[in-house]
């Protein structure tokens, strides 16, 4: 059964799948304790459904195995535009349609399979980084990866370039080894971050990570942080692209077609001048949807206070007016940074 789970999984474009049981990870006292010392920032959900997170019975009563799935987003074509350049940076993953409804076609795919596979008493629930559960916890224990110094997830088979997505089934399944840790020595992630957010091994600050600042946090990005994120827009992906076990990054079939080239180095200028109907248009059915005009235009207004020259200043002079507070206060910003340089010159 297990089998012909991971088969039709592979069929329908997954480039990994794995069983563990599921009984709590044994990483939930680690979990409380990072939300204690309020590491989680704003994002105020992890806290109100902790008690999910550390015990899967009360996402899912009555589940005896949880199905770990891997899909790639490496693209061998994706150019990072370099710091100094006047485009914006966004994370690999943003550069696609939004994963979130990729997946979950295929995952309910795979659902339907599985409970009918196991007879009509078998019941099945699938999150794709949706749900409260400790997903890279059990990705471990299933053997699909191992969680880095980074604290995300790295498979030796497919780098870090990984989308993630579980099933929880009231099948009893084989359950997988788990992976051990392969990170040795190596301490590149901690030494990429460039807000060293990654405060020690396997220790995330997340209130100074850029893809924090730049996606979850909602508000105004802390002045002393700006600097530091230069001319990207929407995440970062310097922890990951510093991984050594990228050499085994492969390209997988599921996402490539759903590649948004135009997201790879959009003009920073261009975007700043996104009316809410541009930036409908231009950004729906994409992650960057999700931080809606308010915030893509913050963080552009960050990235030109970073990497802008004159020419950027009247399209922040621009912004400076606009009906949202948000970036009018991120404009002037840019706008006196781009005139301090100009005064050092």
């Amino acid at each position: 059964m297990k089998e012909k789970i991971c088969q039709r999984a592979a069929e329908l474009g997954f480039d990994d799948c794995r069983v563990t049981t599921a009984a709590p990870p044994a990483s939930a006292a680690k979990f409380q304790h990072w939300l204690a010392q309020n590491h989680h920032g704003e994002m105020a959900w992890l806290e109100r459904n902790a008690e999910k997170r550390v015990e899967p019975q009360t996402v899912s009563p009555g589940a005896k195995s949880v199905i770990a799935l891997a899909a790639s987003y490496s693209n061998s074509e994706f150019q990072i535009p370099n710091s100094e350049s006047k485009a914006g940076v966004v994370a690999r993953y943003a550069r696609f349609k939004d994963y979130h409804n990729v997946l979950a076609e295929r995952l309910k795919s795979l659902t339907q399979f599985i409970n009918e596979l196991g007879g009509v008493e078998t019941s099945s629930l699938w999150y794709v980084d949706t749900g409260p559960v400790l997903e890279r916890d059990l990705a471990q224990r299933a053997g699909l990866g191992f969680v880095g110094k980074h604290t995300n997830l790295i498979s030796r088979k497919l780098g870090n370039w990984i989308f993630l997505a579980e099933i929880l089934t009231t099948l009893e399944l084989e359950p997988d080894a788990p992976e051990k840790n392969h990170c040795g020595n190596c301490t590149r992630c901690l030494t990429a971050c460039p807000t060293q957010a990654i405060t020690a091994p396997f220790q995330l600050d997340a209130r100074k990570c850029i893809s924090y600042l730049t996606i979850e946090l909602k508000g105004s990005i802390p002045v002393e942080l700006r600097p530091a994120i230069g001319n990207r827009i929407y995440g970062c992906d310097d922890c990951l692209a510093a991984c050594p076990w990228n050499k085994f990054a492969r390209e997988g079939n599921l996402m490539k077609s759903h590649a948004r080239p135009d997201l790879t180095a959009p003009d920073l200028i261009e975007l700043l001048q996104l009316d809410d109907a541009g930036f409908k248009a231009r950004f729906t059915g994409t992650p960057l949807q999700r931080t809606k005009r308010r915030g893509v235009l913050r963080n552009v207004c960050v990235a030109l206070g970073n990497v802008g020259d004159p020419t950027a200043l009247p399209a922040l002079e621009k912004a400076a007016l606009d009906k949202e507070p948000l970036i009018t206060e991120h404009a002037r910003w840019a706008i006196e940074e781009i005139r301090q340089r100009e005064i050092r010159s």
